[in-house]
């Protein structure tokens, strides 16, 4: 299906390649409700050289109330065409805490066809703690033609997970432990913690070490402690959609590329009255 790589580059692998024709460099920065920074704000303060900025609060699917959901291909075609981006080039994608709302541009690329994107190991802070060259202000674009060829099969929404939950498939909960197992509130006012019944839960920081992906070595081993079956199907999930990205870019180094993200997440399952929710481990 999909050619076997890494999804990950390191900071000198595109430190090389600054200005090579056909390399796309996306700044994804996001920020949680009530953060008083915004993605526009961070971006033009400081980006690395001859990136753009991918705001997931402005690529999105405006007629949907729940946040940061997947736009349609056309939409988002002429998005990512405006940002400069065309169908042909390889994209490096990084955001401003090390690894979070990176992951999720990753998957909006995928589910649009496009395989030759990357993240950035340890995104902004470690191309700064290197003393990288950085750039600031606005960035005006030359539009460029993109073709988006849908992937269905990487987005799962809530009829399909509750089916996937019924057959036993592994959907794995990338929020915190604690608001797993509903401890602990949701960052959204008036949404319950909880997860639902069945679901693993594999907190996507634990993914991470110093703003970066772990090793293969690392994931696997964390995976097979959650008793996630590598060879089964699996989706992820988190609070919007965001962090499961995570999940799913770290099976992608594992060699599993196939895992859909629920798009909707806890955001919408804990929102809707014909759902089940559950607490404790």
């Amino acid at each position: 299906m999909i050619t076997p790589r890494d999804p990950i580059v390191s900071t000198r692998w595109l430190a090389d390649r600054l200005k090579e024709p056909g390399l796309r460099i996306v700044d994804a920065p996001f920020y949680m409700p009530g953060d008083p920074r915004t993605p526009s704000g961070e971006f033009e303060k400081e980006h690395i050289p001859g990136a753009v900025l991918f705001d997931l609060e402005e690529i999105k699917d405006r007629a949907n109330p729940l946040p940061h959901m997947l736009t349609s291909p056309e939409a988002f075609a002429e998005a990512v065409g405006r940002l400069g981006i065309a169908e042909g080039d390889r994209i490096v994608v990084y955001d401003h805490v090390g690894l979070l709302s990176a992951g999720r541009v990753w998957w909006n690329f995928r589910v649009m066809g496009h395989d030759e994107v990357y993240v950035l190991d340890g995104g902004l802070p470690r191309w700064i703690a290197e003393g990288r060259p950085l750039a600031s202000g606005p960035v005006t674009s030359v539009i460029q033609p993109f073709r988006a060829s849908f992937r269905p099969r990487l987005v799962q929404g809530i009829e399909q997970v509750k089916a996937a939950l019924a057959g036993g498939v592994q959907v794995l909960d990338a929020r915190a432990r604690d608001r797993f197992q509903g401890t602990a509130p949701e960052p959204r006012p008036g949404l319950p913690s909880g997860h639902m019944p069945g679901a693993f839960n594999t907190p996507h920081a634990e993914l991470i070490a110093d703003g970066a992906l772990k090793s293969k070595e690392e994931l696997a081993a964390l995976f097979a402690g959650e008793g996630v079956d590598l060879d089964k199907p699996i989706v992820t999930s988190c609070g919007s959609g965001v962090s499961a990205a995570i999940i799913a870019l770290a099976l992608a180094r594992l060699g599993r590329w196939d895992a859909p993200v629920y798009d909707g997440s806890w955001t919408e399952w804990a929102s809707r009255t014909d759902t089940q929710i559950v607490t404790g481990a």
